[in-house]
């Protein structure tokens, strides 16, 4: 495998993650924030990960699978894989307590300013645990994607990166409360970001030497449906959340619409 595509892979994962910080730069500059184009953002980001997954990444894992198994196998192990990513992510979520899970609702940051400092820290630390857990499997997403179609690799890292942003929020907001520190605030966010490329290169090491059209196909499935999960579970109810019900939608169609339109360019 070319170490030129292994770099600008794992540079592509490391950028998703980080973007956490992002998220606690936005939570800080909140006076000037528009949570209406954080909705749309998050709901555009639903529409790319959703449609590449069904559209692009689900058929090169079944060519791939198909290509090794033949047609019925192939096709039977790429469904399992796709609902195999689903339910990795699944358990994950599950595993995590909701107070702590990013996936779950929390506290906006005008309602924490009147919380018990050694609870807000507690639950900055831990949406920090939490949120680097789930970046885990994320990074691998990203990473294979990246390797096995490097054309698709920006679109769906700028996905990921939008999504990664309330997460660096959840993490900054109460530890900002409970410490007064921006500072260590920004770096505790940022740094449970780390955990996406970490999962990337812990995949990588632990996958190389199995490399090839079974285990890609297998890979790059259950990443459809990593991706797929994540939309529906976290991306849409947050950006809900965040903004009105027709701004998050009207976010997940234009996303759909950018991610057909580059795919048609790249024919």
């Amino acid at each position: 495998m070319d170490n030129t595509n292994i770099i600008f892979a794992f540079a592509l994962t490391l950028f998703a993650g980080l973007s956490t910080g992002v998220g606690s730069v936005m939570a800080f500059l909140s006076k000037g924030f528009n949570p209406k184009f954080l909705a749309g953002s998050l709901g555009f980001s639903a529409g790319v990960m959703i449609y590449v997954s069904l559209v692009e990444i689900f058929d090169k894992a079944r060519e791939s699978l198909t290509g090794f198994y033949g047609a019925e196998k192939g096709y039977y192990f790429t469904t399992l894989s796709f609902f195999g990513g689903m339910a990795l992510i699944a358990v994950i979520d599950k595993l995590v307590p909701s107070y702590e899970n990013p996936h779950e609702p929390h506290c906006p940051a005008d309602c924490v300013q009147n919380t018990d400092d050694k609870k807000l820290m507690r639950m900055g630390l831990f949406s920090a645990l939490a949120i680097g857990i789930h970046n885990f499997p994320e990074g691998l997403a990203t990473f294979i994607s990246a390797l096995q179609e490097p054309t698709l690799a920006i679109s769906i890292t700028a996905a990921i990166a939008i999504h990664n942003i309330p997460e660096g929020i959840a993490v900054s907001v109460p530890i900002y409360y409970a410490t007064k520190s921006r500072k260590k605030a920004f770096w505790l966010s940022f740094l449970s970001g780390l955990s996406e490329p970490l999962g990337a290169l812990i995949g990588y090491f632990i996958f190389r030497q199995f490399f090839g059209p079974a285990v890609f196909g297998v890979i790059f499935a259950g990443v459809a449906g990593i991706m797929v999960f994540i939309s529906l579970d976290e991306l849409l109810p947050t950006a809900e959340k965040y903004g009105e019900h027709h701004v998050a939608v009207y976010g997940l169609v234009s996303g759909m619409i950018v991610m057909a339109g580059s795919l048609l360019l790249f024919m």
